[in-house]
């Protein structure tokens, strides 16, 4: 697939066609390293995790916490 590098501001631009940011995983703002390998240069997608635990934790309310549940007594050389 062919491109073209566009100047953006002082910068220049490379456009990524939708159909290879599909396959590729990536949207508007996505993460990306750049490097030239071999004079080339490669596009990298960092990849982030699916979930960040902040903002799991955003979401959790009064009403949809989980409650502590009884799960019976210790069994053998468990400490509880």
């Amino acid at each position: 697939m062919r491109g073209r590098i566009q100047k953006w501001g002082n910068s220049l631009a490379l456009r990524i066609p939708k159909s290879l940011a599909d396959e590729m995983c990536m949207r508007q703002n996505s993460s990306i390293q750049l490097m030239i390998k071999e004079g080339a240069l490669v596009v990298t997608p960092e990849r982030e995790p699916l979930w960040r635990l902040e903002e799991l934790l955003e979401k959790v309310t009064e009403a949809n916490i989980h409650r502590e549940w009884e799960t019976g007594s210790a069994e053998g050389d468990e400490i509880w």
